[in-house]
């Protein structure tokens, strides 16, 4: 007998499609066929089609701020949002500070992360630190250790590195298998553009957008191309906003490059008039502040066909929780202070999965195996965890959601679970929304009620990237 069988549902995976009853025991995948026997519990998904659960690999969850900022959202209440949006495992961070232990780093977001997740889970180290302890000794321990993959940021005064360090990082990812995040924009020209505007009288939330024009993205995606290149070592750039990146990315994915890129919903669905142009200039902009920040209707056209073509491999929500009416979130420093000081990055662990399939799958932008591809199978691809999580395969980790294709939603931020007092998405209307979140063979969230408890989610040692290994070398006899 199964522990639980799904009947009578649609499943629909990176490549195929088909109708039938999905068997699982000890929480994986064990028969999917017709007219299977009984299980101890049973779920009729006539009418619903099943998914492989959403792995959202770009997050941000409970990490140390500097100063008085705190993030909304802890591993409880973010991985709370994620499964009601339709994801079975997410890759938030373990930042590493200046004069800090890399090690010490992940010891704290796993300390965070315990008794807390109610879903699987993985971790990015952030490298703003790469001193020869790191390099020679901490990295190589960690990437044995699962934490196969790392992020290193182009600007941020307090996280950035300059090109010899990120050449030194890129060597070291080389040698060990390993697969590289990539914040691209530069830093001395988006600190020169803050001073110009700021002396002008420039500095409400708007002005965010006008301080990162696209060629601060796009000079900096170009100059990380060139350091992949001379190591040749591949990496992904992340949260991609626009045309321009976007053409430095295919630029080099024609040239034979192996170049990985992501971006995000805030650059399909929001734009630089929603940090300010309509809202009278009021602070309420400071909500959509993010970096690189939304571009214009022609840009999310760009990006949406950067999507379709194959130039990006992976969709994620960069959720980074900070609430807007708090002292410690959105208004850290107040609502005159400059755009500067606005802490960057906007929610949307649990708005992700459904804004894409909405305005992808069913208006027909994109079939669902594209949606499964860049919201789960090529997740799990890039960061060494396929074929234990994204698909539905025989020997799988039972992580299924059950969609109602046809439901409509208006969404608000009183719907949500995340600890953040607003979304940047209120009001709009979707069609389609996860019904049913299956995890490890166990529902966690099913009709509006969450069933999990805490500190259930598994922390996920990564194995080597299958898409980012060095190029075999061949020898003439």
């Amino acid at each position: 007998m199964f522990d639980l069988v799904i009947r009578h549902g649609t499943i629909a995976t990176a490549a195929d499609i088909m109708k039938c009853d999905i068997g699982i025991q000890n929480g994986k995948i064990t028969a999917l066929g017709t007219n299977l026997t009984p299980g101890t519990t049973e779920i009729d998904a006539s009418d619903r089609l099943i998914l492989p659960g959403g792995i959202d690999a770009h997050c941000h969850l409970a990490e140390p701020m500097t100063g008085n900022l705190v993030m909304a959202d802890d591993f409880y209440s973010g991985t709370v949002a994620a499964a009601c949006g339709g994801n079975t495992t997410i890759v938030p961070f373990a930042r590493q500070f200046k004069g800090q232990s890399l090690t010490d780093a992940v010891a704290y977001a796993r300390q965070q992360a315990a008794g807390k997740a109610i879903i699987d889970y993985a971790l990015h180290p952030i490298i703003s630190d790469p001193t020869p302890e790191v390099l020679e000794n901490e990295l190589p321990s960690l990437i044995k250790a699962g934490y196969t993959s790392f992020k290193i940021y182009m600007t941020y005064e307090d996280l950035k590195l300059n090109d010899y360090e990120i050449l030194s990082v890129l060597a070291l990812a080389r040698r060990e298998g390993a697969l590289t995040m990539v914040h691209a924009e530069n830093n001395d020209c988006l600190t020169w553009m803050i001073v110009q505007l700021e002396e002008a009288g420039k500095i409400l939330p708007r002005y965010h957008a006008t301080s990162r024009p696209m060629v601060v993205e796009r000079e900096a995606t170009h100059r990380a191309i060139s350091l992949s290149e001379l190591v040749d070592v591949p990496i992904l750039i992340v949260h991609v906003s626009g045309r321009e990146a976007i053409e430095q990315i295919k630029w080099a994915q024609n040239r034979g490059l192996r170049l990985y890129a992501e971006t995000c919903p805030q650059y399909l669905f929001l734009t630089e008039e929603d940090l300010g142009e309509k809202l009278d200039d009021s602070f309420a902009g400071a909500k959509c502040v993010c970096s690189p920040p939304p571009r214009d209707k022609k840009n999310q056209e760009a990006v949406w066909e950067g999507l379709l073509n194959g130039t990006f491999q992976i969709f994620s929500s960069d959720h980074a929780p900070f609430r807007y009416n708090d002292p410690q979130g959105k208004k850290i420093k107040g609502t005159n202070a400059s755009f500067q000081y606005i802490p960057n990055g906007v929610p949307g662990i649990e708005t992700r999965l459904p804004l894409l399939f909405s305005e992808g799958v069913n208006k027909q932008r994109m079939d669902v195996h594209q949606f499964v591809t860049l919201t789960a199978t090529n997740p799990a691809k890039l960061y060494g965890l396929y074929p234990q999580k994204g698909t539905i395969t025989i020997g799988s980790d039972a992580d299924l959601v059950i969609w109602n294709t046809k439901r409509e939603v208006t969404i608000t931020n009183a719907m949500l679970h995340h600890d953040v007092d607003y979304t940047p998405y209120e009001g709009m209307q979707i069609q389609g929304y996860p019904e049913t979140t299956i995890s490890r063979g166990e529902v966690i969230w099913q009709e509006g009620e969450v069933k999990a408890q805490p500190g259930r989610g598994n922390f996920l040692p990564c194995g080597l990237s299958s898409l980012a290994q060095p190029k075999p070398v061949f020898k003439h006899s």
